[in-house]
């Protein structure tokens, strides 16, 4: 990994991507979209965008293995994505492994939801927070 990257986390479901945007520099990330993703394919035109704007110098993509460590129908998919985005963009993927941050974006979610005396009904929200804790991790937060 270069000193300076911007980096694009793609938390790739069957009907919404979660996108994260960080950079290798500061080792931050935030949640900035959730796209919808209809017969397995996500809005390219917003994707388009979202890359235009944010230059991206790689993907970083969430592959959904079972919690036994092996392949899911859903890794499968992402992995399919995945192919699509490089032939696409022509940048580099980095497959991480996602197990749980689905969950980890929920719980954290809820919990701010609480601090804040609120109900945690934005459920886009958790899908940008999935990407960013990907993204994250992948930084090595």
């Amino acid at each position: 990994m270069s000193t300076h990257q911007t980096l694009l986390a793609l938390d790739y479901g069957t009907k919404k991507l979660g996108v994260a945007v960080g950079q290798t520099l500061t080792r931050t990330a935030t949640g900035i979209a959730v796209l919808p993703v209809r017969a397995l394919e996500p809005d390219w035109a917003q994707l388009d965008t979202i890359i235009q704007r944010w230059k991206p110098d790689a993907f970083v993509l969430g592959l959904p293995f079972n919690m036994d460590g092996s392949d899911s129908a859903m890794t499968t998919r992402a992995r399919q994505f995945g192919a699509k985005l490089q032939e696409r963009y022509h940048k580099p993927i980095h497959g991480v492994d996602e197990r749980l941050s689905t969950r980890e974006a929920r719980d954290i979610s809820r919990q701010n939801a609480e601090r804040a005396g609120k109900r945690p009904n934005d459920r886009a929200l958790v899908d940008a927070l999935a990407a960013q804790l990907l993204l994250e991790g992948y930084l090595g937060n």
